[in-house]
């Protein structure tokens, strides 16, 4: 493939997401600095404390911002009744493996949610930082939801090559992502948690994967994996549909959006588990 020019590809997704509908609105949108100067967006549909879920963009690892995933972070926020707080990790090439996971850790240490979402590398990035946390003792939020994920940057499995051209995420485009990120193939076992030797005590888990996803394979292999683990998983294929749908396919598509209500389902139900005395957030209130 032809090698992207990543400062005009990133233009391009930045003045494509601008032309998308805004979100809806919410009580309060603010943006604040986190651990290390990271920038973070906060999203409260209400006044009153919520649960709170970390979200990580998808991208690539090289593309995706805050700016690209406002409209999902505020449909989230308002369908789940949580708040949600949006993570602006550093990106590959310039920032390759292990970067991202940083960021994202100290993120969820930082904050601890209640809840931690990504979609295709976000969701990479949020599995992995749960097992970084795990590793280290360190509290764990109660749910990880991974939509599209990133989980085997060996490429291996045969939806890459069935799925990898004419659906949106084609094959060598992946390929070139996972070059950016982990430069060294032999790092690319060690970084993908399809093959992480221990898989249990992380949090109860949704993997959702969708049918025509080059993706897929490693999606549903990983929820099988986690289940083996003995954790909770809720794993479903959504039929029909293509990578990172949960990116604004709802305006194209009925399909997309009835996807994107069974995740709002998902999130429901686990957020319904928290008390009052569960919510309260004084890092986040102590930054204005």
């Amino acid at each position: 493939m032809a090698v992207p020019d990543l400062t005009e590809l990133r233009e391009q997704i930045r003045l494509r997401a601008g032309t998308r509908p805004a979100g809806p609105p919410l009580a309060r949108v603010r943006d604040l600095a986190g651990p290390g100067g990271l920038a973070l967006r906060h999203y409260r549909p209400v006044d009153a404390d919520r649960p709170l879920l970390v979200y990580v963009h998808g991208g690539g690892w090289v593309i995706g911002d805050l700016g690209t995933h406002d409209r999902t972070c505020r449909r989230i926020a308002a369908a789940c009744d949580v708040e949600v707080l949006a993570v602006d990790y550093r990106r590959a090439p310039e920032h390759p493996y292990p970067a991202a996971i940083d960021d994202v850790t100290s993120v969820l240490e930082w904050v601890r949610p209640h809840l931690v979402a990504g979609d295709s590398a976000g969701g990479y990035l949020a599995t992995t930082a749960c097992r970084r946390l795990r590793d280290a003792g360190r509290p764990l939020p109660h749910a990880q939801i991974l939509l599209c994920p990133n989980t085997d940057l060996t490429l291996s499995l045969p939806s890459v090559a069935e799925k990898g051209t004419g659906f949106g995420l084609d094959a060598d485009f992946l390929s070139w992502a996972v070059q950016q990120w982990t430069p060294d193939p032999a790092q690319r076992v060690a970084a993908s948690p399809l093959f992480a030797e221990d898989l249990r005590g992380l949090p109860e888990a949704v993997v959702v994967t969708a049918e025509h996803d080059a993706l897929r394979d490693e999606g549903d292999e990983y929820a099988r994996r986690l289940a083996a683990a003995g954790v909770s998983v809720r794993h479903r294929v959504e039929p029909g549909l293509v990578h990172g749908f949960i990116q604004n396919m709802d305006l194209t598509s009925a399909d997309a959006a009835a996807a994107h209500e069974r995740i709002f389902d998902d999130i429901r139900r686990i957020a319904a588990g928290f008390g009052p005395d569960d919510l309260a957030r004084p890092v986040l209130e102590a930054h204005p």
